[in-house]
């Protein structure tokens, strides 16, 4: 199918140099840029939700961050 796509001055040079460099037309490079862009939005970014058991079923104490290492320790040395 074709299509007309604007793009950025530097961006086309850059995309051109590549084809050049590669031996690859402009479309394989614009193709395999986009399909490279649309599968790393399908891939989920965090991973699977992983739940914490915890004691009495009450969570953490109040002020603690589990994405604070330091604080953490500092906490347990308590």
């Amino acid at each position: 199918m074709r299509t007309t796509i604007r793009l950025n001055d530097k961006l086309l040079r850059q995309a051109k140099r590549q084809a050049a460099g590669s031996g690859r037309t402009m479309t394989a490079i614009i193709e395999d840029a986009l399909r490279e862009s649309l599968a790393r939005r399908r891939r989920s970014p965090r991973g699977p939700r992983i739940r914490l058991t915890t004691v009495n079923g009450k969570g953490t104490l109040p002020g603690v961050d589990l994405d604070d290492s330091a604080s953490l320790l500092d906490r347990m040395e308590e």
